[in-house]
């Protein structure tokens, strides 16, 4: 079996599947476009889910993917497991290969134990594999044995576990729909560990691990239960990329995969602490992908929806890291390490890695705001209590309410109390409180559904950014009160206001209402019917109804967003000239960092076509043009050629926001909107686009950044060519054929330096040969052997193996770290085993490894002790025998 790094394991699927004409399909985003069923993606199969169902015919009809998805969420959620199993994830990315009514069962099963099993691919030792299918499909059965050749007894039948077709082995899209039996292949670590083949009551156990599941979709399962056969069966398969990447490296737990050691290492060095392996390291190598990730697809943290599951997990992982000692921000430190192990496979990644440490980062500050004061509230409950004690409902919907604790959250520093939480009682907490829902399985609520009046918001924000007002009412989880105390999280209704109400793309603003006895921090603005309702937390004092109050909106936040909402007009109309009047939006994002606009073209952008884009919309921006209001009927809008935007409702008289100038004086953009915009185009200062990508069939999305975010994101590259050419010794334009030529020479040395270990190891076997000691007729050998990695080790033993007679070898590489190996010979396995061996100098020198009775390796840091240990070592083998 071949060793691989995971990384290495990803591109061998694609470039096996691909050699089997399959058309390499990007992963999609992890927010589901057009499927409202789904919180997150979840599975490979989520974005072909409509070529399953008819609904979208692509042009290929084989696929392959690995699908980076997220299960921390609503029904299928892994969270609270993470950091305590060998195997579950947060983020995981699925293998997968498909066909679309080509290929079906015979194909699917040869082609996955080819992959599996081929000396070019895996080599997977074919005798630790075993397959499921389900117990009427006599057809897979037949595959398998007659065309793969695996013997009866390796090919499982498993049945229902209760009604028809519900079984592990029988897959379904939903209660109605694609359906269909499935294969499982199962991988055997060992009788070394505990656990039983599928159907078995041992079957729980860890010692058969599922690796790869061929679902077989072959019926449409109707409304009465009937199922009919599909005119175009299909195949959609699926293997976790973590999992058999610990199979491939011999690992037996997913943390011990390289990716995980490797992000394990960054949080320990951080941290200022040893990894060894501790759960909250788990936890913070495994939540690092799945929020940066996340926040790379365009989710942020916030109260609802898939912004609290990100805010979840940031807590969580911030929560662990304070466990092992933080004191400060630190989760976004962890984030270039990922982008270093991650960023080739997933460039989006590298292009926002400043946005994502930038998002993290601020998300563990105001965390930290609001942690200090909620452990020791929880802490106190806590030592009220005794081991195996339940922490009572209101408290845990206080922590959650009031100072935004997750429920997992509190369940997760409970537990290590032996504390259950009643969940129950929180519940009903929830229930009469109206609660707007932030836990996990309820983030579809509209908020604004829960605040109903009928009062009108006067809107002042085109004018002003402040304003003296009154408030007209005040709301708390959907009721309306007299008052919110400091603390407290609420709603406030003004007569007017200068916040603007999300709308149009554009994010609700932030600020202050301030009154004679409060101050009311402002952390969303919407609108509910004619009403502005601004939903925040009191931070001083007590706010009272009918109170006169002072508004103000954050200057810099609003200033930050106008010009991102008026250089995404600007942009919109630059892309029209640049790839047509078939350019429409298809929807936005206007916030203080960042603008992102989606609209329709079929095709991605070339490098060329950004440029020019990105150069149209700075031209207009230097032209400093005023910004032009009027407010005109919506038929001599249309007329004007006012474009009418992507998910907006208008009335009989619109907005008419005209920007820009062409050659020949007219406008260069005209567009219905209600948004708040810069005075003159120059206000905008500057514009960037920082990505370009797909989101769905025929619909692509532009990133960029304007002002002081924009010549940021400049002066960071500026600074890391700069870096590359002091490092290079270089110009500018000689830095790329420097780094070619490195490469290059790289690969040279270091093919040239593994032909040199490779002759050393042949020189220093015979030179070792001579200090074995005779034991019988046993040959022992215990030796140190500078310069040879864990590479070349084995081929040094093998070595000395044919040339010792009935041989115990136990060889120490030593280079920048230890490697080990042993080798037993089968005469001697009664009384010495080589996994024993590795293992207690794995647990003698702080080190990992094991293996078989015949041959083991591992691996661990120098030590001083390493002399003594062998000698210890030693003295234990020949007595044992003697």
């Amino acid at each position: 079996m071949k060793t691989m790094q995971l990384n290495e394991v990803r591109q061998a699927f694609i470039d096996f599947f691909a050699s089997k004409n399959h058309t390499p399909v990007a992963s999609s985003s992890l927010i589901p476009h057009n499927d409202p069923t789904l919180l997150f993606t979840n599975a490979g199969m989520n974005q072909f889910k409509d070529t399953f169902l008819g609904l979208e015919k692509r042009d290929y009809n084989r696929a392959v993917t690995s699908q980076k998805c997220v299960r921390a969420g609503g029904k299928h959620n892994d969270l609270d497991n993470v950091g305590y199993t060998a195997r579950h994830h947060t983020f995981f990315e699925m293998l997968g290969n498909f066909s679309f009514g080509d290929y079906f069962k015979k194909d699917a099963i040869k082609f996955a134990w080819e992959f599996l099993t081929d000396e070019k691919w895996l080599a997977l030792p074919k005798d630790r594999l075993y397959v499921t299918v389900y117990h009427t499909d006599d057809e897979a059965f037949d595959i398998w044995h007659q065309e793969v050749g695996l013997a009866p007894e390796r090919i499982i039948r498993i049945g229902d576990k209760g009604k028809q077709y519900e079984s592990d082995n029988f897959w379904a899209m939903g209660d109605t729909g694609p359906c269909g039996p499935c294969s499982e292949i199962f991988y055997d670590y060992g009788d070394h560990i505990e656990g039983g083949l599928p159907g078995t009551p041992e079957e729980d156990g860890d010692r058969y691990v599922e690796v790869w599941n061929c679902v077989f979709m072959q019926f449409n399962r109707q409304k009465d239960g009937t199922l009919e056969p599909l005119p175009k069966p299909s195949v959609d398969t699926g293997m976790g990329l973590e999992r058999i990447s610990s199979v491939m490296q011999g690992k037996y737990g997913n943390y011990e995969v390289d990716l995980f050691v490797n992000l394990m290492n960054t949080a320990a060095n951080i941290l200022g602490i040893n990894n060894e392996e501790q759960a909250s390291l788990k936890v913070i190598a495994d939540h690092i992908r799945a929020v940066s990730f996340l926040i790379a697809d365009g989710v942020r943290p916030s109260n609802e929806g898939r912004g609290y599951v990100l805010r979840r997990i940031i807590r969580r992982a911030v929560r662990h890291g304070n466990k092992l000692g933080a004191t400060g921000s630190f989760f976004y430190q962890v984030v270039p390490a990922l982008v270093e192990q991650m960023g080739k496979a997933y460039p989006e990644l590298v292009e926002k890695q400043a946005h994502i440490q930038a998002v993290i980062q601020k998300e563990e500050e105001q965390f930290a705001k609001t942690l200090a004061q909620g452990l020791r509230l929880l802490s106190g409950e806590l030592d009220k209590l005794n081991d195996g004690d339940t922490l009572d409902g209101e408290t845990v919907f206080r922590l959650y309410d009031t100072y935004g604790f997750p429920v997992d959250l509190t369940a997760d520093i409970a537990r290590e109390r032996n504390i259950e939480l009643d969940e129950a009682g929180f519940e009903l907490h929830m229930q009469a409180q109206r609660e707007r829902a932030r836990d996990a399985g309820k983030f579809d609520v509209d908020y604004t559904a829960a605040i109903k009046t009928d009062v009108a918001t006067k809107f002042l924000g085109y004018e002003t950014l402040t304003a003296d007002t009154t408030i007209t009412g005040l709301y708390q989880d959907g009721k309306a009160v007299s008052s919110l105390q400091e603390g407290e999280q609420g709603v406030i209704v003004l007569s007017a206001t200068p916040f603007y109400a999300e709308g149009g793309g554009q994010v609700g603003e932030l600020g202050e209402i301030s009154t004679p006895s409060g101050v009311f921090a402002v952390e969303d603005t919407k609108k509910s019917g004619q009403a502005i309702i601004h939903y925040g937390t009191v931070k001083m004092g007590q706010i009272d109804d009918a109170q006169p109050a002072h508004a103000q909106v954050l200057d810099d936040i609003r200033k930050a967003s106008s010009k991102n909402h008026s250089a995404t007009h600007l942009l919109h109309a630059a892309l029209r000239e640049v790839l047509g009047t078939g350019v429409a939006q298809k929807g936005s994002l206007v916030s203080s960092e960042v603008l992102r606009f989606d609209f329709s073209h079929e095709s991605p952008i070339s490098t060329d076509d950004l440029n020019t884009i990105e150069r149209i919309v700075n031209e207009q921006i230097q032209k400093n043009t005023p910004v032009s209001v009027e407010y005109m009927e919506i038929d001599a809008a249309l007329k004007k050629g006012a474009m009418a935007l992507f998910g907006e409702k208008y009335g009989e008289t619109v907005r008419v926001l005209t920007m820009g100038e062409n050659a020949d004086k007219s406008a260069f953009s005209i567009e219905l909107c209600g948004g708040i915009h810069v005075m003159q185009t120059g206000d905008i200062g500057m514009f960037k686009i920082v990505s370009e990508s797909g989101i769905a069939a025929g619909v692509r999305r532009i990133e960029a950044l304007t002002g002081l975010g924009a010549l940021r994101y400049i002066q960071a590259g500026e600074h890391t060519l700069s870096t590359l050419a002091g490092n290079l010794k270089a110009k500018r334009n000689e830095i790329l054929p420097r780094i070619n030529a490195l490469s290059d020479k790289q690969r040279e040395l270091e093919k040239q330096l593994e032909q040199l270990q490779q002759k050393l190891a042949s020189v220093q076997a015979g030179e070792l040969i001579g200090q074995a000691k005779q034991v019988g007729e046993h040959q022992v050998l215990i030796a140190k052997v500078a310069g040879i990695d864990g590479k070349s080790i084995r081929g040094l033993v093998d070595t000395l193996k044919s040339r010792l007679n009935n041989g115990i070898i136990v060889i120490i590489g030593q280079t920048t770290d230890l490697a080990m190996a042993a080798s037993v010979a089968k005469s001697a396995q009664d009384k010495v085993k080589a996994g024993d061996i590795i293992r207690h100098l794995a647990g003698e020198l702080g080190g990992k490894g094991g293996g078989k009775p015949d041959f083991a390796q591992g691996g661990a840091a120098n030590s001083d002790k390493l002399d003594s240990i062998l000698a210890a070592l030693e003295q234990q083998i020949l007595s044992s025998l003697a």
